[in-house]
Parts: structure tokens; sequence; C-alpha cells
């Protein structure tokens, strides 16, 4: 163990303490037959310039969206940051901060997340959101389980054409809740509505996992037909724009943040979005920042509702997911206050006219779309051939073609999900298109 300090007569002392001769015996709980039989393959040790140099080369073997043309969406989004964001955020009073117990320590933090749930709240169009979510995924579980509790009913119905990822979660909470999932198909690229039964909610994403549009009029129809719960998944980017989805009646609105100001960090940390009703506000999953007074009549601000809480009552806890992700809340709420309403329309439009263009000059190139639908910022581009290949094949030439959908959709081999966000350029386009041309 080259870095422990401790010596082995520490070692035994503290084996003493503890009451056990050898180390070996606190694996105890571990089969035999699973324990680890000789040393581990490490290198020896190295001084802290040799360990930083090597560290710094392991490092420099990933693919960063700074060195390359980044076309990779399917949930994570290359989008400009703000200088402002990161500024804030590392702050030591915010990026050291925990969950505020103490509201009288913690005004400043409560203040923030509150206007996190506002902001939430009015690009969705809801009544109120929560204090945030681990990520998108989890939301729409979260969201799952709570219609179902509404409804008294087991089934949940998901479309087809919402991310993979996030009905694996899903599938998961549902069988740790007794929960059954029904898919509906999905046709041409958009969600077939009338497949559903007798169900609690269903679920649709908004713009949905290929880029389309959803008819979300459509769906709000198929539920009220079912006596079910409409839980829209949407782009907080997109509802920049588009009419947002409180607006069409969803009665929950969940999505991912990170979009708004949060780096892609190799997959996180991510920041979940959670709206819902006036009517819901009980069973709503995680916290809620509410505003107050003192006793002499200040404004303060409050977690509130805790009894459903995991920290609280647990037992009767409508969810045990307790925590929330409050320095990337926080990010995005800077992201929403630094652009402002006209800022976010702004980026949302960039990202419409560089796919729409995209769309021209690949359907040129002989590439053609997987769908004749509306799309928003992403879009499945049929390369002719298979896609994985075709992907590896561009990151030699610095371009993150996307997503091969393949893994995702039998049938679907030789399409490759790419997003167009603020940050291509016309001429990233146009050698993305020709580099695909010459393979």
């Amino acid at each position: 163990m080259p870095y422990i300090p401790h010596t082995a007569a520490d070692r035994e002392a503290m084996l003493g303490v503890i009451g056990v001769e050898r180390i070996e015996e606190l694996w105890r709980e571990i089969p035999e037959d699973l324990r680890l039989k000789g040393e581990l393959n490490l290198p020896s040790a190295r001084d802290e310039n040799q360990l930083f140099n090597y560290l710094l080369s392991l490092a420099n073997q990933n693919i960063s969206a700074a060195k390359v043309d980044w076309y990779l969406g399917a949930g994570l989004y290359d989008r400009y940051i703000p200088a402002t964001v990161g500024a804030l955020i590392s702050r030591g009073e915010f990026l050291t901060a925990y969950t505020p117990y103490q509201p009288e320590l913690s005004q400043g933090y409560l203040q923030t997340i509150y206007e996190f749930q506002s902001m939430v709240a009015e690009l969705y169009g809801m009544d109120l959101a929560n204090a945030s979510m681990y990520d998108g995924s989890t939301a729409m579980a979260e969201a799952a389980r709570m219609a179902s509790a509404i409804t008294g009913k087991t089934r949940v119905s998901v479309s087809e054409a919402v991310h993979p990822n996030y009905r694996e979660v899903l599938r998961t909470y549902a069988w740790a809740s007794d929960l059954e999932v029904e898919t509906l198909k999905q046709e041409g690229g958009a969600t077939v509505l009338d497949g559903a039964s007798d169900t609690a909610c269903i679920i649709v994403q908004y713009p949905n996992f290929f880029g389309t549009i959803e008819n979300l009029t459509a769906a709000r129809m198929a539920a009220d037909s079912l006596g079910a719960l409409l839980i829209v998944v949407a782009d907080p980017v997109a509802c920049a724009l588009l009419k947002p989805p409180g607006e069409y009646g969803a009665d929950i609105v969940v999505g991912e943040g990170q979009p708004m100001g949060v780096a892609m960090g190799f997959g996180g940390p991510l920041v979940g979005l959670f709206a819902t009703k006036t009517e819901h506000i009980r069973r709503i999953p995680g916290r809620i920042v509410g505003l107050t007074q003192d006793a002499q009549n200040r404004p303060g601000y409050v977690m509130t509702l805790r009894t459903r809480e995991q920290d609280i009552r647990r037992d009767k806890a409508t969810s045990n997911i307790c925590t929330n992700e409050a320095l990337m809340a926080l990010a995005a709420t800077i992201y929403m206050t630094a652009l402002g309403k006209n800022g976010m329309q702004s980026v949302a439009e960039s990202s419409v006219r560089n796919t729409q263009y995209a769309i021209e000059q690949f359907r040129a190139a002989g590439f053609p779309p997987a769908f004749n639908t509306k799309v928003f910022g992403e879009v499945a581009i049929n390369v002719g051939q298979n896609a994985a290949t075709v992907r590896d094949r561009l990151l030699d030439q610095g371009i993150m073609a996307g997503l091969p959908l393949g893994d995702y959709y039998p049938g679907m081999e030789n399409f490759l999900l790419a997003a167009f966000t603020e940050n291509r350029r016309k001429e990233q386009i146009d050698r993305f298109v020709a580099a695909l041309k010459h393979l």
C-alpha cells in the first residue's frame, strides 16, 4: 500500500482495537470463491511529478468536445455555457454547501433553489416545480410512480420514442415497485397513441429521442380517454421556443436540465427537472423550497412540505429520492437568468436553423433523414452503411458524428442520431457532410 502512510505497527494496533487479528477477517462475509487471490495488477509507486504526468497521459486519451466537431447528443448536449455560470458556482459558499437544514444559515442558497423552481415552472408552463432531481431519467421514473399513486393503477405506458436509457431506469423502478410497464410503439418517428390500455399514465418525450416534436394534443386526448395522467419528458431549451407542455394540459413535466449551463462532464453530474399541477403538490418526490415571512415580516425561504422526505416519516414518504442536485440547479438558474427569455429563444432558434441546414445538406448528398417529421435540434440520418463503423471512421477525422441507433432500435443499424446545437457552425456542418460522402 505505497500511498497509505500507516506502518505495519499502526495497522496491527488498529486491528487490535476492533478485536481482530488479521485484516482478512473483515472480509468474512464475502464468499471465499469471490475473494481476490494474490496481488492487484498495479504499477509500482511513483513520485508526485511522475504520477501527475501519468494521469495526464490517461486524460489525454479522452475525446473532448473542445477538440472535435461534436454532434453527439441523445440526452446530453454541447451547448455554450456563459462564463458567469462557472464564476458564480465556484464561490465557496455555493460550491461547498450541503442540504440547507438550517434555514437561518442558508437563506442565500434557499433563495437560489426557490428561483430555480420558479423558472422551471414558468419554462414548462406548470404551476410549480420541485428543487431538482438526480437527472432526467430518475425524474421520469419518479413521475410514473407518482401517477400510479394518484390513480391507483399499477400499469404505466411509455412511448418507444422516449430515450432508451430513461425507459431502462423506469423498468428498474417498476421492478422494485410492482409496476407493469407497457411500451407504446413508434411509427415514422412518432408515438402510436391508440395502443395504450387501462393505465396510470402515458409518457411521451417532447421532442422525442429522434428529435420529432410529438403531438401533445393527441397525447392529452389519449390520456383523458383512459383516465390517465399525461407525463411529458421535455427538453427545457426546446420549451423556450415551442409551446410548453403545461399549455397542452400535461399533468407532470420532467426533463434533464444539463443543456442549461451544466457541462457534459463525461455523463454527469446532471440535474433533473420536475414540475406538476398544484393539486398534486403533496405527491411530489424530492424537495420544495417555499417563500414565507419571519416574525419581523421579512421574506424568508424554507424547505416545506417535508413529511414526504426520506429523512422525516420515512415509512410514509411518497419517495425515497431525498437529495437534490443543488449546485447543478444553481448553474441552470444562473444560465436562465443570464440569457433571459430572449436569449433562450435565440439559442433554440439557432439550433433549429442549424438542424434544418444540416438536413438539407445531408439530403442533397444522398443521406436522407429517417423520418418525415418536424424536428428540433436533432435528427436521425440514414448514412447508407453501418452507423457504428461510420462513427468510428469519422472520429479519426475529428468528427464525433453522433449516436448509432442499431443497438437501441433493431433495423436501424444504418442510422445515426446527430444533434446540432447553437455551437455548430456552417463550415463544420459542411465538413461533416463532405467527410461522410468520401467514406
